[in-house]
């Protein structure tokens, strides 16, 4: 068992457990945030690797996610039968009520009417899956996304719901405690669906609702204290939450023993260096080493347009610095650390490559994911590896970190490099800074920076024609971006009125010497990611 599969088993060991099986959904990681939300501890296991996952972590309860594939093909995924065996609940969701038919005796057709989009069901039986949320004899707006649907009913079993083109819409055996439903329940789309699984994890299976950052904390701290035992830690701080947050669950454990490392690659935006520095130093006394490398990494970067290449230079660059700080300090006396600490969460894994092995698709390579050269023998620490960005934001608060803080949009690793499409250049990154702060002030001022997931400006690569006084320009093209979200994986453009637009369009222009020309993107994600790069 490696250090990271041993922390997380000792903070999983304290919990009532639900395992959700990934069958390739784009959302089962909302079907985790639900549950959590109910205060329930979960994880993740792709089908592959459901059979070993189920036997390890012993849940009291299994939801089975949807899918691309169809249960009606040879070779499509199926559950565990050790799943069925254990006797708990299940609650199988679009491709999983589907499977749960199949394996359990039932029948499954392809080629009917297929259903994508908004939908309505209507409850004809009363259910512990309904309770307190849906009555019988009502209709209720879901999020259908299939063109398989069940035809028959496995033993047991009886319609608790149905829809126009899916008369099995929901379905129940209640004495074996199974539940399947057609439509997601885990996607905003369904307005009552995290009451649905709230009423699964508690109403029907009983778990405790004992997931809390508070009591995350206390839990985090002690394996900490077991990984780390006597050794020294060396953490790499971004100027983000993620890191922050990992910096001071890491120094409430182990004190004096870490070190910080905060690199400023000159990537970072106006201002943020000496706010990370006066916030770790000042307010928490942790030790902190500021390594000034704007040089190292610029130069590294230049010519340098491929975004991958830019992402993976950059960690590179990381990793060495880190190496060369662990010298340093292994030679003033204070001993060698043996860890190195990291503020990666759930969402940065599953979009490189899911730690589990899961089917989820590399979308891009993420700076602080993946390991460490075996060259510098240390071990990570992953505190956060599975939390999502709301939890860490709350757990900020649980260790008092100021909420200037703490509400800050993410910032990624590699900094502005990915906000600037094409190639890098000292003068390109001090017009994006300058660019980028006025668009955060009007967003400031506009009291909308907290309703906001993320927002930042972009530099593109390509120059316009434009008119500015009596002559003629020709300048760079500031594209703004702004998203709503509730963990990252999936994000809307956020709605501005044109007169927003208006004015942080003009002060741009006006104040920035280098853009004559602002555009706002209107992409969601999918399909498109929340950077550009």
């Amino acid at each position: 068992m490696t250090a990271t599969e041993s922390f997380h088993h000792d903070i999983a060991d304290r919990h009532d457990k639900l395992l959700i099986v990934d069958f390739g959904s784009q959302v089962t990681q909302l079907i985790a945030r639900r549950v959590r939300e109910a205060g329930v501890y979960c994880e993740i296991a792709p089908f592959q690797n459901a059979e070993r996952a189920f036997a390890e972590i012993r849940p009291k309860a299994v939801i089975l996610s949807g899918g691309p594939c169809s249960v009606t093909e040879d070779g499509s995924p199926r559950a565990p039968q050790s799943i069925f065996d254990a006797k708990i609940p299940v609650l199988a969701i679009c491709y999983g009520e589907q499977l749960l038919a199949a394996q359990l005796g039932g029948a499954v057709e392809g080629g009917h009417h297929r259903e994508f989009g908004r939908a309505e069901i209507g409850v004809v039986e009363e259910s512990p899956l309904f309770a307190g949320v849906w009555e019988k004899g009502s209709r209720y707006p879901v999020w259908m996304s299939h063109g398989d649907r069940v035809t028959r009913l496995p033993e047991g079993f009886r319609v608790i719901a149905a829809s126009e083109n899916a008369p099995m819409g929901a379905i129940a055996d209640e004495a074996r405690r199974y539940y399947g439903v057609q439509f997601h329940l885990e996607v905003a789309h369904t307005p009552d669906g995290a009451k649905l699984i709230a009423n699964f994890v508690h109403k029907v299976a009983g778990l405790k609702s004992d997931w809390t950052m508070s009591a995350f904390r206390g839990e985090a701290i002690d394996a900490i204290r077991r990984q780390v035992g006597s050794g020294r830690v060396l953490c790499g701080l971004s100027g983000g939450v993620d890191s922050a947050v990992a910096a001071v669950l890491i120094h409430e454990a182990i004190g004096d023993a870490l070190t910080c490392v905060f690199v400023d690659h000159g990537l970072l935006r106006g201002g943020e260096a000496e706010e990370v520095v006066t916030l770790f130093r000042d307010h928490y006394n942790i030790p902190l080493v500021h390594v000034e490398a704007q040089e190292l990494f610029l130069q590294a970067l230049e010519g340098v347009e491929d975004p991958e290449v830019k992402r993976k230079t950059i960690g590179r660059l990381f990793i060495e610095t880190f190496e060369e700080e662990a010298k340093k300090i292994a030679a003033d006396g204070r001993g060698a650390p043996q860890f190195l600490a990291q503020g990666t969460l759930y969402p940065d894994v599953i979009e490189s490559v899911s730690f589990s092995g899961g089917p989820s698709v590399t979308i891009k390579s993420h700076h602080n994911v993946g390991g460490l050269p075996e060259r510098m023998n240390m071990k990570l620490v992953e505190p956060l590896r599975e939390l999502f960005k709301d939890e860490v934001r709350a757990l900020g608060r649980e260790l008092g970190l100021p909420e200037a803080f703490v509400g800050r949009h993410p910032f990624p690793g590699p900094g502005l490099a990915i906000r600037c499409p094409g190639g890098i250049t000292r003068e390109k990154l001090e017009i994006l800074r300058k660019a980028d702060a006025i668009y955060l002030d009007e967003i400031r001022k506009a009291g909308l920076y907290d309703v906001i997931w993320q927002a930042f400006a972009v530099l593109l690569p390509v120059r316009t024609v434009g008119v500015m006084g009596d002559g003629r320009s020709y300048d760079h093209v500031c594209a703004l971006r702004a998203v709503t979200s509730t963990d990252g994986m999936t994000a809307d453009f956020y709605p501005f009125d044109m007169a927003f637009l208006g004015r942080a369009a003009t002060r741009i222009i006006n104040e920035v010497r280098g853009v004559n020309r602002v555009v706002y993107d209107v992409t969601s994600k999918p399909p498109g990611t929340i950077e550009w790069e």
